[in-house]
């Protein structure tokens, strides 16, 4: 019986991810066993993953961007993430290296999947960031980027762009490291609330 479901990690499974991530073996196998509970297929569906999210923004909608992860994260676009996909997800998002995080950063960003990003694949990318940034704390952004329209338009203007130019992955790597402000704009800061609520479930 040596399919996927098997409920122990597989060595070359096993040393891929270790030499990938920085997560141990112990880490590894505990987490794959909370997986194969949560998602005894051994994959995870778009309506799981979007769940996952809404149960960290109770006071917001996840949705949208919770479906955009998914979508770079899904590397054979199957419409799930196998334990694999989901363990590089969760290092990406939490701790990767700065260039690895850019990359899977440009992967988000690239809605079409068409090596390049547009200034409208820019502002549907902001506007589900926003989605997730409750009223209250949206008032107290600067002038120039309270609203998803006028952040995208500085991430665009940053890059020197006219209005149907595109970003190829390297530029945009390039002009994120050289510029820490964009690297601000283009991800989700998760709001002191929700840093405080995470810290209160850790004690």
């Amino acid at each position: 019986m040596g399919n996927t479901k098997s409920s122990a990690l597989s060595k070359e499974l096993l040393e891929e991810l270790k030499s990938n991530t920085k997560y141990s073996e112990a880490e590894l196998c505990t987490w794959y066993q909370s997986f194969l509970k949560e998602c005894p297929s051994g994959k995870i569906t778009k309506e799981q993953f979007e769940g996952i999210y809404a149960s960290f923004f109770p006071g917001a909608d996840p949705s949208a961007y919770a479906r955009h992860v998914f979508r770079s994260f899904d590397t054979n676009a199957d419409g799930t993430l196998d334990f694999k996909e989901y363990i590089v997800a969760l290092h990406l998002t939490s701790g990767g290296k700065t260039l690895q995080k850019l990359e899977w950063a440009f992967a988000l960003y690239d809605v079409d999947g068409n090596g390049t990003i547009s200034k409208n694949e820019i502002q549907e990318i902001v506007r589900s960031i926003f989605n997730m940034i409750p009223a209250d704390d949206q008032k107290n952004l600067p002038d120039d980027e309270n609203t998803p329209e006028k952040r995208a338009e500085k991430i665009w203007a940053f890059f020197g762009k006219k209005e149907n130019d595109k970003i190829s992955e390297g530029e945009f790597i390039q002009g994120v490291m050289d510029n820490k402000d964009i690297l601000r704009l283009i991800q989700y800061d998760e709001p002191q609330k929700i840093k405080d609520k995470l810290k209160e479930k850790k004690h």
